[in-house]
């Protein structure tokens, strides 16, 4: 998906009520407060096929293109840290949804506060064999 493509998606999910369950939607699901959405996602790194470590470059270079034209719409973004959030899911504090999800896989977001929603772009990195995905949340639900 292009830069346009994107920031279709993340338009989309600004316009969407939030539904009362969980429900998959053409680009990610949907639950209670929040809209994720899978702009782009890598292959698999089990079989010794790309080089993840360029892959990982690629996937915060196209999140920093992207961050770059929404800061043009809204301003300079937050670079919110998640490490301290999954480490107090850790320690069985409760941590709402989508932030307990996000902080289970990205290590950081950028987030912009737009008409009452945070939207939120990350690149999942804890997992070295999974692909790298960059994802969009849209949520009503603020940072932990």
């Amino acid at each position: 998906m292009t830069i346009a493509g994107h920031l279709a998606a993340i338009d989309l999910l600004r316009s969407r009520p939030f539904p009362a369950q969980s429900v998959r939607s053409e680009v990610g699901t949907s639950a209670p407060g929040y809209h994720t959405a899978e702009l782009s996602t890598s292959e698999e790194f089990r079989d010794g096929g790309s080089q993840p470590e360029v892959v990982g470059e690629q996937y915060e270079a196209e999140r920093e293109a992207l961050a770059t034209v929404l800061s043009a719409r809204w301003g300079r973004p937050q670079v919110f840290g998640l490490g301290s959030v999954l480490i107090r899911s850790v320690e069985e504090e409760h941590i709402p949804e989508p932030w307990g999800m996000l902080s289970a896989s990205v290590p950081d977001v950028h987030l912009w506060h737009v008409d009452g929603r945070w939207v939120v772009l990350g690149v999942p990195k804890w997992d070295t064999e999974s692909p790298y995905r960059l994802l969009a949340v849209v949520t009503d639900v603020d940072p932990p």
